[in-house]
């Protein structure tokens, strides 16, 4: 039995029905009791993330502005989890995966909401006379003394899945999209990735959170405007799509000629398990940043945070869907199921790029091709943050620069890795990570519920009339 065999039996486990049951249950319970705050105040959530900053905040401790750390965790999600891993999930799960990780991101948003108001409530300043928060600090400090295993494990599973989910299969993308796009090597493509991730990373939070700000809304912009021009372009094939969408959801795709077909609960599992690699909702990576931001109370970030999952989700990895529903590229017999002939071979990014290029030409290639090298790129580099305060916490600051090196080492050896194993790997990563996350959250919610309930009866005017004042 080959380690992928091993890893592939191992994420059966991790992935099974407990575990959704645990991170379905935690979102579920999460929004009775905030009483679907996520839906209720998602406007002001978004008012709040990208309206100039006001006196008060700028005022309050932290390291980067609420906008800054948005684009940080969003520079750490919307990443290739969107396009290769939507296009991974529908060659495994069917169209039908889609429909899943919609659930998933919209549970979750109450999940992140979550995560980064105890990331605020509970962060603390390391040496450096930086900020640190995430699960281990509000394990720690939320539950007591006593649960510190429970925190340590989070830590070294974040500190690992960093190298993994943020960073391997990140470049392991790049590097095929590369080579498939340009003719580039994945030796020299994760060469100079490693040299540029060095160049950034050793210069803290600050320079990472200004890099994010400034690349986030560009290449959103750039592929989200190309996806939809695609949609425009194919506007008769919306309605056909979403039926394909909710059609598979429950329903299995029958076997044809070779293909095997493919099950509801391979479609479950494939769109929970590439919903959270792109929204990361439940892992507790959005409590990571969160806890580095500037505001005078836990609930203004942790609504900031949520909206996140919502643009990954519900706008970016359905963008990608549709594309790859409207070309016909989901089929994973090559043509046989849609009608239109591509090659079955084509996987992950380099099959969403294809989907682009039947549509667009080579435009749309390389819309793709640069929007995975940014996308990629900037995950690499907002994953990082992630993996150094788990590190930090386990180790102590002292250790932060032998992380560094090992970081930027795991970039370039992702780029000429086997992208299976890679894969396997995040998906195992993903899960141990969230398993610890989720049961903290589920045993400090009268905190989160208490949090909230003072925000919104005693500072919301208030935070209101300043947000006004400010605009």
């Amino acid at each position: 039995m080959g380690i992928l065999d091993i890893m592939g039996k191992i994420n059966g486990v991790l992935w099974g029905t407990p575990s959704l049951i645990l991170l379905f249950g935690t979102g579920l319970f999460l929004t009775i009791m905030l009483r679907g705050l996520q839906f209720r105040r998602l406007g002001y959530a978004f008012k709040l993330g990208f309206s100039r900053e006001k006196e008060d905040d700028a005022k309050a401790e932290g390291d980067v502005s609420n906008f800054k750390a948005l684009m940080t965790a969003l520079a750490a999600t919307i990443g290739n989890g969107n396009i290769a891993g939507v296009a991974t999930a529908i060659t495994i799960g069917g169209p039908g995966a889609i429909f899943w990780m919609w659930v998933v991101g919209l549970l979750g948003m109450a999940t992140k909401y979550a995560e980064a108001l105890l990331a605020m409530k509970y962060r603390v300043k390391n040496a450096n006379g930086e900020y640190s928060g995430g699960p281990m600090y509000y394990v720690e400090r939320g539950l007591g003394k006593k649960w510190k295993w429970l925190a340590v494990a989070f830590a070294l599973f974040g500190a690992f899945a960093a190298l993994g989910i943020g960073n391997s299969v990140q470049s392991n993308t790049i590097a095929s999209v590369m080579d498939q796009s340009f003719g580039i090597s994945g030796l020299t493509t994760g060469i100079v990735l490693a040299v540029l991730t060095f160049l950034i990373i050793f210069g803290g939070i600050q320079r990472i959170s200004t890099v994010a700000g400034f690349f986030v809304p560009m290449m959103a912009f750039l592929y989200i405007g190309g996806a939809i021009l695609i949609i425009i372009l194919n506007a008769d094939q919306i309605i056909p799509s979403f039926k394909l969408i909710f059609q598979y959801a429950f329903s299995p795709i029958a076997a044809t000629g070779g293909f095997a077909g493919i099950v509801v609960t391979e479609a479950i599992r494939s769109g929970v398990s590439r919903g959270i690699f792109s929204n990361e909702a439940g892992l507790g990576t959005a409590a990571l940043i969160a806890g580095n931001a500037r505001a005078d109370h836990p609930v203004k970030q942790a609504l900031v945070a949520m909206t996140g999952t919502f643009i990954v989700t519900i706008i970016v990895c359905t963008m990608t869907g549709l594309v790859l529903m409207m070309t016909g590229f989901w089929d994973p017999t090559g043509g046989v199921l849609s009608g239109v002939p591509h090659d079955a071979g084509l996987e992950g990014g380099a099959l969403t790029s294809a989907a682009f290029a039947s549509v667009l030409g080579k435009a749309g290639e390389y819309i793709v091709a640069f929007s995975v090298i940014f996308f990629g790129f900037s995950t690499i580099v907002g994953w990082y943050v992630y993996g150094e305060k788990c590190f930090e916490y386990l180790v102590g600051t002292k250790g932060i620069m032998a992380y560094r090196a090992v970081y930027v080492f795991a970039t370039g050896l992702g780029a000429v890795a086997n992208l299976a194993v890679v894969w396997a790997f995040a998906d195992m990563a993903n899960a141990l990570m969230m398993i610890p996350n989720l049961v903290a959250l589920i045993l400090l919610y009268k905190v989160i519920v208490s949090e909230t309930n003072d925000y919104f009866e005693n500072h919301y005017k208030a935070a209101e009339k300043s947000m006004k004042k400010a605009s």
